[in-house]
């Protein structure tokens, strides 16, 4: 709550103080400090200004400067701690108000690739998604920690080269920044490779929060053999810096210890620079400066005057689009095209550029000063690998081995453990069987949650290792290389290389890769990038071409799922080509990404990846598709029917799974399927799929599971060859339709959220489902023909 907020006759107690400079500092001398008593006298006729009592006499502030003062009633601390409620003793509220001014927001802000999610987790315990390529953070992660009496509240933003607003990560931190107001930025900076990430920390110098900048991957530096004078380097641009290896949590108490001496304003580090430019563009900046103060209360408060200049003078269409309803806007425009014009005839560059430029030869005069590099004799390994790796021959076919070796180890590496769990469901679903009468709970249990479960779970070794690989690549450095030597073929479709990694990541899941493509500036390629995700097979369709793959192509399963997903590659491409020439215009955007170092990923990080991703397979497995499984059950199991005592027990099972209400959608659906090769059976478990892929599975294994009951079967792969309902070529079809056709639930949430509608998600499912439909029926003939 805000001290605006507070009515007439009631009272609070001051958490923070909020804004810069000149109207703080005012503030602070009147007394409103935190744990400070105010108490709201009176409102003026036009509910502004406010008249407030604090340490014993009264003062007026305006209602927008109230708006910066955080306060704390005593009904809202009853509301949060449920122990006041019942005994609001005066001790214990003293307790709880020191509790609260005892609590610290803090952002963590860095280039992308900077390593701030792993100073994140080593903080707070979290498990936010790490690794060694640009753009895996891209929303806000959040959490706490206590610390000798505080609690530390964390943000982790999105990685941003600087607070400009041409991509959404820039505009999406700058807003938080300005918006949340944290009490302290932690600016994360890469200690091998200052004079980049630097850039960002002048912005943030720029923008004047508390700040204190964690040199992560210290150690790289040192084994480098450079040396930097930490110490001097902070007293130079006025912000304490703390050494940190994250990953092996190494400087985190000293990096908590800055923070909170710079939360209390005791660290006598922190002094607030001004980064003084050219001659010719310092006068500007300074005059415009100077004609905005004189109308400071037309100005937001969450933005320093000389920012809102800088930002003028640069054309920043944010930043003026806020300062474009203060009345003396026009004149401040006015001022800013003359000098905007001035630099441009003085020193022949526009002002942005002339300001980049003044930035980083700031920041290369302080290193000159603090960081002394040792000439290295042999070359850096980094440099020996990207030979080969990003050889102008070898790149490409590197990189098609490498997805070969990763698919072909999932299906057979995989096939041992998964072999192993499909006997213990059947052992499973048989001792149960066995233990309890005929009937329906009988058959809920074993064919429809045993069979229906179990149809899915035996695939989670195949997911764990296709999660293996991703995490491997990621964290190595490679993901990066990958879509640097992929540039010049997504560049035919009409993308470029940044489009890569949120395609590769759709092979784990396409809602976190939908998500990923935030990262993309070009408004155009993001949408492309966006719609032809779900063709990238993810670890939910898995199953399916595991199931029939193993089933009927035992003798070449690996290069089955291969092809499957370089041909799902193909359509993406072919898709995105199609979409630009007709939907889009050509994009001009440059490919401009990072390059990290390579990293040997830690055993602890890859089996936290691989857990987190297969812990999501697991909770799934546990609530949508038990769910589904006894939905699909009841279906097929209702209504009862009367059937001849003269049929056999396979026969009355399938007479009565036909004649089910799920029989009945089937034959509904089945003349759409039938030209596929495809019966009753295979067409609802592609309409339950619409949930969650791995339902496909499910539901052939609940159907067969049923119609099996008097056979001797144990396993889906061999209900499906004893059934002698699909030929090899419907089972081909049947895995290209699967993964062609509409994405599940959560992907076309995904889609419409990122691509700013329903209509583009509408698009996608029926584009999708009418490629995936042609495309399964022209494999199907060509295939009975082979």
């Amino acid at each position: 709550m805000f001290l605006s907020e507070l009515k007439s006759g009631e009272s609070a107690v001051i958490i923070k103080v909020m804004g810069h400079g000149g109207f703080r500092r005012r503030i602070l001398e009147m007394g409103f400090v935190r744990g400070q008593q105010v108490e709201a006298v009176l409102n003026a006729p036009l509910r502004d200004p406010i008249k407030y009592r604090i340490m014993g006499y009264e003062v007026s502030l305006r209602r927008s400067e109230a708006a910066m003062v955080e306060i704390l009633t005593p009904y809202e601390l009853r509301q949060q701690r449920s122990d006041l409620s019942t005994s609001p003793n005066e001790e214990r509220m003293e307790e709880a108000i020191n509790a609260r001014i005892r609590e610290i927001n803090v952002a963590l802000v860095g280039n992308p690739n900077s390593g701030k999610s792993s100073i994140f987790n080593a903080l707070t315990g979290g498990h936010a998604h790490v690794g060694n390529y640009s753009g895996v953070t891209v929303d806000a992660q959040r959490g706490s920690l206590k610390y000798k009496g505080y609690t530390i509240n964390i943000t982790d933003l999105p990685g941003t080269y600087a607070l400009s607003a041409y991509t959404p990560e820039e505009l999406y931190v700058r807003e938080h920044l300005v918006r949340a107001l944290p009490d302290v930025v932690i600016n994360a900076v890469v200690a091998s490779n200052l004079e980049r990430n630097l850039y960002l920390t002048t912005e943030l110098i720029d923008l004047n929060p508390k700040m204190v900048v964690a040199l992560n991957m210290y150690d790289e530096l040192e084994q480098s053999g450079a040396r930097l004078d930490y110490e001097q380097l902070g007293r130079m641009i006025g912000v304490p810096m703390v050494p940190v290896v994250a990953r092996e949590g190494k400087g985190l108490e000293q990096l908590l210890d800055e923070v909170i001496l710079t939360f209390e304003n005791e660290n006598p580090k922190v002094r607030h620079i001004h980064i003084n430019y050219s001659s010719t563009l310092e006068a500007e900046v300074r005059g415009l400066s100077a004609v905005m103060k004189r109308h400071l209360d037309e100005l937001p408060k969450y933005f320093p005057p000389r920012y809102c200049a800088l930002k003028m003078l640069e054309g920043d269409k944010s930043v003026i689009g806020i300062l474009s309803a203060a009345p003396h806007f026009e004149e401040w425009q006015r001022y800013a095209a003359r000098g905007a014009a001035r630099v441009r005839e003085e020193l022949d560059e526009d002002v942005e550029s002339a300001i980049t430029s003044e930035k980083y030869g700031f920041i290369e005069g302080a290193l000159a000063e603090t960081l002394h590099i040792e000439k290295q004799a042999h070359e850096a390994p980094t440099s020996m690998i990207d030979r080969i790796v990003t050889h102008k021959w070898l790149g490409i076919p590197l990189f098609l081995v490498l997805m070969f070796v990763m698919f072909w180890t999932t299906f057979t590496l995989g096939a041992y453990p998964q072999e192993w769990i499909e006997l213990g469901f059947g052992w499973l679903g048989d001792a149960v069987g066995a233990m309890m009468s005929e009937g329906a709970l009988k058959d809920l249990i074993v064919d429809g949650i045993i069979g229906g479960v179990g149809s899915v779970a035996v695939f989670l070794p195949n997911i764990l290792i296709l999660y293996l690989f991703i995490s491997l690549m990621e964290d190595s450095g490679y993901m990066a290389r990958a879509a640097f030597i992929m540039d010049k073929v997504m560049h035919i479709a009409g993308l470029h290389g940044k489009s890569f990694i949120p395609l590769v990541m759709g092979f784990g899941c396409n809602v976190p890769a939908i998500m990923a493509t935030r990262t993309i500036e070009s408004r155009s390629s993001r949408l492309i990038t966006i719609l032809i995700n779900p063709f990238m097979s993810c670890s939910a369709r898995l199953p399916v071409f595991i199931l029939l793959a193993g089933t009927f192509f035992p003798e070449c399963a690996g290069v089955v799922l291969f092809g499957l997903y370089l041909f799902g590659c193909l359509m993406a491409f072919v898709t995105a080509r199609v979409l630009r020439r007709f939907f889009f215009g050509e994009d001009e955007t440059p490919f401009v990404m990072e390059l990290p170092p390579y990293r040997v990923p830690t055993l602890k990080a890859t089996l936290r990846h691989m857990w987190e991703r297969s812990e999501q397979y697991l909770k799934k497995i546990g609530g949508l598709i038990l769910v589904s499984a006894v939905i699909i059950w009841f279906l097929s199991y209702y209504p009862r029917v009367d059937v001849s005592p003269q049929m056999s027990g396979v026969q009355q099972e399938q007479m009565q799974s036909e004649n089910s209400y799920l029989g009945r959608i089937g034959k509904f659906c089945e003349p759409v399927m039938e030209p596929l090769g495809l019966d009753w059976r295979a067409s609802v478990a592609m309409l339950s799929g619409a949930a969650a892929k791995e339902i496909v599975v499910s539901t052939l294994g609940v159907l067969y599971s049923v119609e099996d009951a008097h056979e001797n079967s144990t396993t889906l792969s061999e209900q499906l060859i004893a059934s002698h309902n699909y030929s090899r070529a419907a089972a081909l079809a049947m895995m290209i339709f699967v993964m062609l056709y509409f994405p599940c639930v959560a992907t076309i949430a995904a889609i419409a959220q990122e691509a700013g509608g329903w209509r583009w998600a509408a698009f996608s499912v029926v584009y999708n489902t009418l490629i995936a439909w042609l495309v399964a029926w022209v494999v199907y003939n060509v295939a009975m023909m082979v």
